[in-house]
């Protein structure tokens, strides 16, 4: 059987899905066809923030990395990132799976936008009470 040419992870976090795709390489990311600093406009620690579990195992030269995300806003992407590429590197190296899960690199925070309720303002917020 041929051996998988790149190391494929899954991320998410509130409504926000990344697919991440490690390539052997010399440590280049792409989000959605653009270069990170393109896509996350220039900001460094999110720029930092994503390639944390390349740089815990000390890997941020092995890969090169394609990265799709879609939904929620740039927060929830980023550590949709973060856990999709902690997860593509267990599937590679299973030996760095406890450094990463030491390191809560693996879990996956799944707090989710409460849904607003009828009658109410918001999800929990209430018209304020009137005693006459």
């Amino acid at each position: 059987m041929a051996e998988a040419t790149y190391f494929y992870g899954l991320g998410r976090r509130k409504s926000a899905t990344a697919r991440a795709r490690l390539y052997k390489g010399k440590g280049g990311v792409t989000i959605n066809d653009k270069t990170a600093e393109e896509y996350l406009s220039g900001n460094k620690t999110m720029l930092a923030e994503i390639t944390d579990p390349l740089a815990l195992v000390g890997k941020q030269k092995d890969f090169d990395i394609t990265i799709r995300v879609n939904g929620g806003g740039i927060a929830g992407q980023v550590d949709a990132i973060k856990l999709a590429i902690a997860k593509a590197i267990t599937v590679g190296h299973s030996d760095l799976r406890p450094t990463l899960k030491k390191a809560e690199l693996l879990k996956r925070d799944s707090r989710e936008k409460e849904r607003k309720k009828y009658g109410l303002r918001s999800a929990r917020k209430r018209e304020q009470f009137s005693k006459r």
